[in-house]
């Protein structure tokens, strides 16, 4: 089967000229490190393999399918420029870890992180005829930089994967004028009705910003402003007097979304031109302590999706793909998900917008607590919340998950003024919606929510433990809730991770969930119906069940690794939707 990504990269950001670069490159492995003083970036020496861009070269899907761990990777393209007059933009999706790039065999770009876009204007090193493109990766075991669920040991063991080195999404030009938008923000009010934020350029010839606001086709609001230096900032109003409710607010039972196009000037004349799209909607916590969404108390039933595919990794295979997961989600009685540790193709959040799906982002853990470790973390989940702020499904952040780099925080004042940073830093890039701060257990005092996580194998457990509210007291998974020295002080709960059963057939050789495994699909049902009533009566303001689908040894999914659904669908509606007698 061949695998391929031909549509075009960044739907929230759409520009009309691009030009396409994933499928077949060439590939070498860098055992010794020493490809550039071999010339590769030169671009000049022909590389001895190939590879299908943007898979990794650990899956089936890259060609390779080598689990062989190397920590130095190249990649060469030739390309034929079309014929434009415009300016051309380089730009990767994600690629891991450290990324160099050379446009005929000048260095145009370096970046350092695996799970946040990048680009370089590339412009002036282009030629009219054939142009080539090399890509140096190097991705080591390091355990002070962001790993997510990729194992360190070159092995995959507990719930750490094979790992993912080097180009793992897209690689696209687009193409631009004299200036081109290199940032933005949308961000909805419902309470004013308005819709603003602020636009970055790439050089400051820009003088004037348009924005047209469109639903279903037809003009809102429009208007003109200034670009002072490299900034413009709008605030638009949304409010449209012809309908009863005056705005169209989003939700998963109705996700009602608004086009946006921005367009640079100078001198009157157009040089940039991008298109977008928001939902109205707010998340927020009310003086009662209930977590609302468009000011009403909104329970969250989620599932725990880690974004694994059998052949491709962590690289989604098809959109189609993981539309798919979405359907089935929500047909299995679901309204959102926690996407664990990691950042998803931006497909995945386009489509829970457009399909009506809340999602969490949750920074890629690192393992080993150090100042460079504090250094990787921090640069690159204020790249990712720079980026998930605007989409519209994106209602949480989780910087930490159960203490993973911060093992001691429980007594570690550091780790716990660490925990607390990121807190404070996303809510500096992004005020509108809320953070875990170390998702599971050792909640510091400094978040929005407490969150649990709990294998218990019953809900017999759960009732002993969280219905009389004495949260400074409960142990989850022999973990004190709360950090030493703070206490909890009324927070919404949610019951974050939960559940993991496996099948018995599927369990042995390697291959776990968690407690013992259910002897058949019966069994499976009762036990899955018992601990989600149990959820249902504690005071929880929602829930993450684990897991979305098999993972490699980890056999607890919903649906298996090639993601199709390993029980009936609706009878798990029944059970997740509460419904269940």
């Amino acid at each position: 089967m061949k695998f391929e990504r031909n549509e075009y990269p960044r739907p929230q950001f759409r520009r009309e000229e691009w030009l396409p670069l994933n499928g077949e490159w060439e590939f070498s492995f860098d055992g010794n490190g020493d490809g550039d003083v071999r010339g590769l970036s030169s671009g000049k020496i022909a590389l001895e393999k190939k590879i299908s861009v943007p898979f990794a070269y650990q899956y089936e899907a890259s060609g390779i399918g080598d689990l062989t761990v190397c920590d130095t990777v190249w990649y060469r393209r030739e390309f034929i420029l079309p014929k434009t007059e415009k300016r051309a933009l380089l730009c990767f999706n994600g690629s891991d870890y450290v990324t160099d790039v050379w446009v005929n065999g000048f260095h145009v770009c370096k970046h350092t992180g695996a799970y946040a876009p990048f680009n370089a204007d590339i412009t002036k090193y282009l030629s009219d005829g054939t142009n080539v493109i090399v890509v140096r990766c190097i991705d080591t075991l390091d355990l002070s930089v962001p790993r997510g669920k990729q194992s360190w040991t070159g092995k995959r063991f507990a719930c750490w994967y094979y790992p993912t080195t080097g180009i793992w999404q897209s690689v696209w030009i687009e193409f631009f004028g004299e200036d081109a938008i290199n940032s933005y923000s949308i961000i909805p009010d419902i309470d004013k009705g308005t819709v603003f934020g602020q636009i970055e350029t790439y050089y400051g010839i820009a003088d004037e910003l348009e924005i047209v606001v469109k639903r279903m086709e037809r003009i809102v609001n429009q208007g003109r402003f200034a670009v002072k230096g490299k900034t413009a900032e709008y605030n638009l109003s949304v409010l449209d007097h012809n309908t009863l409710d005056k705005l169209a607010l989003w939700s998963p039972e109705r996700p009602h979304l608004y086009d946006i196009e921005f367009t640079l000037y100078k001198n009157g004349n157009v040089i940039d031109k991008a298109s977008s799209r928001f939902g109205m909607r707010k998340i927020s916590i009310d003086k009662f302590g209930k977590i609302c969404l468009n000011n009403k108390p909104y329970y969250q039933r989620l599932i725990l999706d880690q974004g694994y595919w059998k052949e491709s990794g962590t690289t989604p295979p098809s959109v189609e793909a993981l539309k798919k997961d979405i359907e089935l989600c929500k047909a299995m009685g679901f309204n959102g998900a926690r996407k664990h540790q990691k950042m998803e193709d931006p497909y995945w959040y386009y489509l829970a917008d457009e399909l009506g799906f809340l999602t969490w982002c949750e920074m890629p853990s690192a393992y080993d607590f150090c100042e460079r470790e504090i250094l990787s973390v921090t640069k690159e989940w204020m790249e990712i919340v720079s980026i998930a702020k605007n989409f519209t499904s994106v209602i949480a952040y989780v910087p930490f998950n159960e203490s993973w780099g911060i093992r001691q925080v429980l007594t570690d004042k550091r780790q716990q003024n660490f925990a607390g940073v990121l807190y404070y830093v996303t809510k500096t890039l992004d005020n509108a919606r809320l953070v875990s701060t170390n998702d599971g257990w050792e909640n510091t005092q400094i978040t929005d929510f407490i969150s649990v996580h709990d294998y218990a194998y019953d809900d017999t457990e759960f009732q002993k433990k969280y219905i009389d509210g004495k949260v400074d007291e409960v142990y989850p998974a022999g973990r004190k809730l709360m950090v030493e020295g703070a206490n909890y002080c009324g927070h919404p709960i949610l019951f974050t991770e939960f559940g993991g059963v496996a099948m018995k057939t599927d369990s042995g050789g390697g291959n776990w969930g968690y407690g013992e495994g259910a002897a058949d699909a019966e069994a499976f049902y009762r036990r899955i119906a018992k601990l989600v009533k149990g959820v249902y009566s504690c005071p929880f303001q929602g829930y993450c069940y684990t897991q979305l689908s098999d993972v490699q040894q980890e056999v607890n999914g919903l649906l298996d690794e090639n993601h199709e659904p390993k029980f009936d669908v609706n009878r798990l509606k029944e059970i997740f939707e509460g419904k269940q007698k």
